[in-house]
């Protein structure tokens, strides 16, 4: 049997398959109520034995050894497998772990948001949920081969007076403002936040109340993509264009004319609004390199299994 998990910064997913088939229950653990994830794989495994184990983790990884972005969680590959007697422990970062997902997906599991021209090339991922994920595959020739990155944490680059605003209101409040800060859900909180602060509306009380007991970001998506709240649906509008600029930018560094690959628990939610063309937009608001970036194919991952099917593949080829 394998093992494969999905650690995020909110939740850890853990699933086990044996000849390519899943077997027993895939289950979801909210990461922060564990220590690590040894806790967590010998809670899910209890006892029973695995030949490998493979997990996509938000975080570098190196050396087999990975200090979690946005968990207080430092994860041994070697000292796992001792603990859960595991012969065999592999580490991906959680984006390229999506990144070998997408060889084994299918074509409906997949939104075309711009069809763009076939043509072989790199291929670029990016995936916005707890943090902000970014990776690439590069094109050998034959096949498409994933890398890691930590693109995410790059330097927020504002593109008008408004957004250097933004900019300043954040490095009040944090020493290193990355692209994380903005395009990820505390990133959508925290464009709500400045909208509201800056007094360019005012906070809503029932959005108020739902942002006190539930997922600020998830409440936002829905007021604004619902246009039921001023605040909100320019929050939203806003995140999606930086999304988009963003996307331009790795798509350019990647020169990803293989396609670029939108991921992350946010995206399926607010399909429609990535679909209305800010996103696209800033996306190919490059100068000169307009037209070069309108010829990229980009497709929304649908299949939120992603990362556990991408860890499966990487375990069985090893």
């Amino acid at each position: 049997m394998i093992l494969v998990g999905d650690i995020g910064g909110t939740n850890t997913r853990l699933a086990l398959f044996e000849q390519g088939k899943e077997v027993g229950e895939e289950k979801k653990f909210i990461s922060r109520n564990y220590k690590g994830l040894e806790e967590i794989v010998l809670s899910y495994l209890q006892g029973r034995r695995v030949e490998k184990a493979c997990f996509g983790i938000a975080g570098p990884v190196r050396n087999g050894v990975c200090k979690a972005t946005n968990l207080p969680w430092i994860v041994d590959a070697a000292q796992l497998g001792k603990v859960a007697h595991i012969p065999a422990v592999y580490l991906l970062n959680d984006l390229e772990s999506n990144a070998y997902g997408l060889l084994v997906l299918r074509k409906e599991e997949f939104c075309v948001l711009n069809q763009g021209v076939v043509q072989a090339g790199n291929q670029a991922l990016i995936a916005a949920g707890t943090g902000l994920g970014e990776a690439g595959l590069y094109w050998d020739g034959q096949v498409h081969r994933p890398f890691a990155c930590e693109g995410g944490h790059t330097d927020f680059a504002p593109r008008d007076e408004m957004e250097i605003e933004l900019l300043n209101y954040l490095r009040a409040k944090i020493s290193h403002v990355s692209y994380e800060r903005v395009i990820s859900g505390p990133g959508l909180y925290a464009i709500f936040q400045f909208l509201i602060d800056s007094k360019k509306y005012t906070l809503h009380s029932v959005v108020k109340e739902e942002i006190e007991h539930s997922d600020p970001a998830k409440v936002i998506s829905k007021w604004g993509a619902e246009k039921k709240d001023p605040a909100c649906q320019h929050a939203l509008d806003w995140f999606v264009s930086l999304y988009g600029a963003e996307a331009g930018n790795l798509a350019l560094k990647m020169l990803a004319l293989g396609g670029l690959y939108i991921g992350g628990g946010i995206v399926t939610q607010i399909v429609k609004k990535m679909q209305e063309g800010s996103f696209m937009s800033s996306f190919v608001n490059k100068g000169r390199f307009q037209q070069l970036l309108a010829s990229i194919p980009i497709k929304i991952i649908l299949n939120d299994r992603a990362a556990l099917l991408g860890a499966l593949a990487y375990a069985e080829g090893q």
